[in-house]
Formats: structure tokens, C-alpha cells, sequence
């Protein structure tokens, strides 16, 4: 075994992008180091998708010597966050509220999004529209709910309080329309 092997174990690794994923197996010295490298990606340590996914065959890489293109467009993009200020400030937040600006494109109006954000993944959320009216969502809302890269320095940013996130969830309506039946995906 090489020096550069030492130490290292076989991680499964996910990058959820909502409608689907990529899949890898990587050898890297920790978990920590692999979401700390590439961004957008979550370390599963479920034995049970292990032995659901080994059959198909994942493509298994090294951390030090990336092939996959995928892999190389997620370790540029962490290394441009490693530059900005509030990179990996809130990789280790447990729950987290965010108040993100959408200045409205493609039929979406404008509106600011209030986030509760609970190990990762969205878990409520207000929407506060321009044009008037505030619609809260929780899990059986969202059809998608990929994970949220906590290492993304754009999230220091946009932290708010409970308290602010509180206060917009009670004065919001309930979301009309349908609602999905949540189907629990666990990729811890």
C-alpha cells in the first residue's frame, strides 16, 4: 500500500441534484474530507443502500486522483467557496434558519423565502410574496427536497433567527393544492 492509500476507507457518496443522483464509491482518509473537497455532496452511511447500490457497479475513485467529470466540476466549484468568506461556517449547524431574496423569473414571482434548515435538508419554509399573501410548506409539501450544501458560504449570509422564522411562519397561510405523501429517504 502506497503512502497515499494509508488510512484511507471506502465511503458511499451521494450528490442529489432533486430529480435524481450521482453515485460513487470514494476512498478518502474521512467522511468529513470528502464533503469538505467536493461540494453538493452527502457521505451515506446507511448499510442497507450500501448493499442496494453495490450491484450496480459504482464507479470507485480516490480523492487524490479524480477522473469522473462530475466529481472534478464539484471539487472546482468547492474550491471557489474555500475562497469567499463564511465558507464552512455552518457545516457543523444542526438546525439553521435562512431568509434567500428571489427577485422572481420564469413565472415565480417575487418573494422572500424564509428556511428552516434541520441536518441538511429543508424541513419548513415560508414563502412571502411581493405581490401580496405568505404561504407556509413543510415536508409533505415538497415533492423534491434535496440536501443543502452547509459548507456553501452563501449561507452565512442569509441566517435569520428562530425567532424571524417563527414570527413569518405564523403569519402564513397553509400552502393550497396538493399535498405529497412524504417518503422517508434516510442518506445519513
Amino acid at each position: 500500500m502506497s503512502d497515499g492509500e494509508q488510512g484511507k476507507q471506502r465511503f458511499l457518496v451521494c450528490h442529489d441534484y432533486g430529480m435524481g443522483g450521482l453515485w460513487w464509491v470514494i476512498r478518502a482518509r474521512s467522511a468529513r474530507e470528502i464533503v469538505e473537497t467536493f461540494a453538493e455532496t452527502k457521505v451515506v452511511e446507511d448499510p442497507t443502500r450500501w448493499a442496494e447500490l453495490e450491484e450496480f457497479g459504482l464507479d470507485e475513485v480516490d480523492i487524490d486522483d479524480v477522473a469522473d467529470s462530475a466529481l472534478q466540476s464539484l471539487r472546482g466549484r468547492r474550491e471557489a467557496q474555500r475562497q469567499r468568506p463564511g465558507f464552512g461556517v455552518m457545516a457543523d449547524r444542526a438546525l439553521l434558519y435562512t431568509r434567500q431574496r428571489w427577485d422572481g423569473k420564469e413565472g415565480v414571482p417575487a418573494a422572500d423565502y424564509f428556511t428552516e434548515i434541520r441536518d441538511g435538508y429543508r424541513t419548513r419554509q415560508v414563502e412571502i410574496r411581493d405581490m401580496g399573501g405568505a404561504v407556509r410548506t413543510g415536508l409533505n409539501d415538497f415533492p423534491l427536497n434535496p440536501p443543502i450544501d452547509l459548507w456553501d458560504p452563501e449561507l452565512a449570509d442569509r441566517e435569520i433567527t428562530a425567532e424571524e422564522f417563527e414570527t413569518a411562519w405564523e403569519s402564513a397561510g397553509p400552502a393550497p393544492g396538493l399535498v405529497f405523501e412524504r417518503v422517508a429517504l434516510d442518506l445519513s
